[in-house]
């Protein structure tokens, strides 16, 4: 699997349909589940599963398979995995509560502090 250009996929699709606020984590070192993790905010729960089932729709047009899709009951927060990535698509006070970002970001290490 071309796990970039599944990422370029994940963000395409995002951007399509208005996603805000879109970060990629580089979570490989930190997670044994997971190389990348992609965070994105949606205006409303329409929104939220809008983007989500565009990610879902856009990759599988790509030949990515998606694993699954979580939480699409509540539109508050929305998983979909593709082993490789994990997309997080997320109203913004979920996001703002759950902090992935802080969550999943590596410290920087003392030898390299301040470069």
């Amino acid at each position: 699997m071309d796990v970039d250009n599944l990422k370029q996929v994940i963000v395409n699709a995002l951007e399509d349909v208005k996603g805000k606020d879109i970060v990629v984590l580089d979570v490989r070192g930190i997670s044994g589940v997971t190389d990348y993790m992609v965070v994105c905010s949606g205006t409303s729960s329409r929104h939220v599963k809008s983007l989500a089932d565009n990610v879902w729709s856009e990759a599988k047009k790509q030949g990515y398979t998606p694993i699954g899709m979580e939480g699409e009951r509540s539109g508050d927060w929305i998983l979909v995995d593709f082993a490789d990535v994990v997309v997080h698509v997320m109203q913004p006070d979920a996001r703002q509560f759950y902090d992935l970002e802080r969550l999943w970001s590596v410290p920087a290490s003392p030898d390299t502090a301040g470069e």
